[in-house]
């Protein structure tokens, strides 16, 4: 039994990678995992997989405990005695779950930095982390970064910080894996068309970033990523924009960046 888990699933480029996995994945079953359980009803029923609405707060600690008592049920359901059988796998984890919060230090509540932190950096973390003990050769890891990550940006300093984390473990990850068959590539695209910025103006100050151009449709973000982590390579920008940024950031100083950026984000 091969599953794909997806996190997310409810909205933007989580929704749309469980429609790509079931489109192209050959997967006996998806988890779509997302707190808003009629949402993934709904999405249930436009996959011909079989999809398994798991609804939870990921950025609960008791979350990850969840799946991996479902994940342990599920092998014992298949008749495994043990983790590593062939016969139980996941093949497909996307870490899509995440927000950002518009503005600056002082605009932030302890709760919103808290859970941004919780739900960008741990929770990927940890569900990699427990995931992985279940795949084999042919399995993919996408983490959901963003092109954020490549450089502090004031403003969303917060996003951008946690988004910097995820990237930086995900290439180390794929390091590590090199030799057992199974590739983790970082997602980093720049604007997409998701609801991410609706949450994001949710603050206490929500025009202090009013560019978001260039955008991407979520399933130009997905195709991509997808051909990117079937080639095993570290990084997907998917767009020639975010390659330029992602090559930009590397020469010029982060002084120099942000400068640029603050012009940018009161356009």
């Amino acid at each position: 039994m091969r599953i794909a888990i997806i996190t997310g699933a409810s909205s933007g480029m989580g929704r749309e990678f469980v429609r790509h996995a079931d489109r192209t994945g050959g997967f006996d079953a998806i988890w779509a995992v997302a707190r808003r359980e009629e949402r993934l009803h709904e999405l249930a029923g436009e996959c011909t997989t079989p999809l398994r609405p798991v609804v939870l707060d990921l950025s609960a600690p008791s979350s990850i405990d969840e799946l991996h008592r479902l994940l342990e049920a599920a092998a014992r359901e298949a008749g495994l005695a043990k983790v590593d059988d062939e016969g139980f796998s996941v093949g497909l984890l996307v870490n899509a779950a995440g927000f950002g919060k518009f503005g600056s230090f002082r605009d932030l509540t302890r709760s919103e930095t808290d859970t941004m932190i919780a739900l960008n950096c741990c929770v990927p973390v940890d569900l990699t982390q427990l995931a992985v003990r279940y795949m084999c050769k042919g399995s993919r890891i996408i983490e959901v970064v963003s092109s954020a990550s490549f450089q502090p940006l004031p403003y969303m300093s917060l996003y951008a910080a946690t988004k910097a984390f995820l990237l930086s473990y995900t290439r180390s990850l794929r390091w590590e894996l090199v030799g057992t068959g199974i590739h983790a590539t970082a997602l980093c695209p720049g604007w997409v068309r998701t609801e991410f910025a609706q949450v994001a103006k949710d603050t206490a100050n929500p025009t202090a970033v009013r560019h978001q151009q260039p955008s991407i449709s979520a399933s130009t973000a997905v195709g991509w990523s997808s051909f990117i982590n079937a080639c095993n390579l570290p990084v997907a920008t998917c767009s020639p924009f975010t390659l330029v940024q992602r090559i930009f950031s590397k020469f010029v100083p982060n002084p120099v960046v942000m400068a640029i950026w603050e012009g940018i984000r009161r356009i």
